[in-house]
């Protein structure tokens, strides 16, 4: 089955070869999978996610939210302590738990009057979930063992969110998003790193 337009320009090529190129292109387009799914690779749990699509529904409310964070000295996510030199094998746990606090106590309790804000928490919120229930089945079949690093990084990612008052923890976790994004892009990029290596 062809779409109409490519096939009336299939019928109107002269030149043998040239038309099974255009169509192999056209069909490529059609049925490659969207840019922004990624293979992350956690230790032995292997999940695909979103990330372009998450990364894009921050990046509408970034600025806003970030501008309500008025502790500087303070951070929540700190790159090189609590996440990326996390050992592959803890990083699944460490995600879950990180998950379960922004869908617990992040999102839900981000004050706004702005619609269009929490329209995108909402939406976050929803590939949170199916990310989470990923990580929920690899726990299940033993593949996101919580090992004593995980739980020592969660509980200093926990300590600096309750350094603040309420509200404050919460915009400012809203505001680090990115930083946890970067992370779970990583996983993709360090996967791919090692396949290179081993070839």
């Amino acid at each position: 089955f062809l779409v109409p337009g490519v096939s009336r320009f299939w019928h109107k090529m002269n030149y043998p070869g040239l038309p099974l190129c255009l169509l192999s292109a056209v069909l490529y387009l059609f049925w490659t999978p969207s840019a922004g799914l990624k293979t992350l690779h956690l230790g032995s749990c292997v999940i695909t996610t979103n990330l372009q699509e998450m990364r894009n529904g921050f990046s509408g409310m970034r600025d806003s939210v970030q501008a309500k964070d008025e502790i500087i000295d303070i951070r929540i996510l700190r790159k090189t302590e609590s996440l990326q030199n996390t050992k592959p094998a803890e990083q699944c746990c460490l995600l879950r738990h990180i998950l379960r606090l922004y869908l617990d106590r992040i999102f839900k309790n981000y004050q706004t009057p702005d619609h269009h804000i929490l329209r995108k928490i909402s939406s976050l919120a929803n590939s949170f979930l199916i990310v989470q229930k990923d990580l929920w089945l690899c726990h299940a079949h033993l593949t996101c063992p919580c090992g004593d690093e995980a739980m020592e990084k969660y509980s200093q990612i926990l300590s600096h969110f309750k350094e603040l008052m309420p509200q404050a923890a919460v915009v400012k976790a809203l505001g680090e998003l990115d930083i946890l994004l970067q992370w779970m892009e990583e996983m993709e990029s360090e996967e791919l790193w090692n396949n290179d290596v081993a070839q």
